[in-house]
């Protein structure tokens, strides 16, 4: 959709980090810190804004993963497109986003991982519904939480002091995220969300998944 990003490579891991919204800039200082410590490749993207401009409108870039959530998200802030554009639209996005992933993804032994920051409330709780397994801890802030689509995975992170929750079936409403779309794909993944501005527990999280995991 000509979304544009900044590649940094420490390495040859076999683990890839993504930053999919602009408008997320404590996720980035956090993965900015990280890359210089610890091997992989990281995806940043170029823009300021939560949206990206594509066509005559704007669309989340972390909705057009499938092509239902990509006629959804172009859609949201121009619900009447001109015969046939919108099918073109979506056409081309479906064309560019193989070739998008198969550069994003890792290798089968890898794996993927998202940050995030919230400002409108949304929190761990928002997710329950959608997941398999939940570990939500008592002395942590519910904006602040991780969430995996590996098994194994659940079982190291959720040892730890760290909210978690575990999604490894599809649900029935596919909104385009890349979190799904990873899970299509039996690519290992984890999203880590915290709260814009604290920088130090995202960093401090994204270490610990780091720690322990392989």
């Amino acid at each position: 959709a000509g979304i544009k990003y900044v590649v940094k490579q420490n390495g040859n891991s076999s683990k890839r980090y993504i930053l999919l919204h602009g408008d997320e800039q404590t996720a980035k200082m956090a993965l900015e810190s990280h890359i210089k410590d610890y091997e992989g490749i990281a995806f940043f993207i170029e823009n300021e804004k939560r949206e990206i401009p594509f066509k005559s409108t704007i669309v989340d870039p972390n909705r057009i993963f499938s092509r239902n959530g990509s006629y959804h998200a172009l859609r949201k802030f121009q619900p009447g497109w001109p015969p046939g554009e919108l099918k073109k639209a979506l056409d081309e996005i479906d064309r560019e986003r193989d070739f998008f992933l198969s550069v994003v993804m890792p290798p089968k032994d890898g794996i993927l991982i998202a940050l995030h920051n919230n400002f409108r409330g949304y929190n761990v709780k928002d997710e329950i519904s959608n997941s398999q397994r939940v570990s939500i801890k008592k002395n942590q802030n519910p904006r602040d939480f991780i969430i995996c689509t590996d098994e194994n995975d659940f079982d190291k992170i959720s040892k730890g002091p760290f909210n978690v929750v575990l999604q490894n079936k599809h649900p029935e409403l596919d909104d385009g995220s890349l979190s799904w779309e990873a899970l299509r794909r039996k690519v290992r993944y984890i999203n880590l969300e915290t709260r814009l501005g604290y920088l130090t527990q995202q960093k401090k999280m994204l270490k610990f998944i780091e720690e322990v995991i392989n």
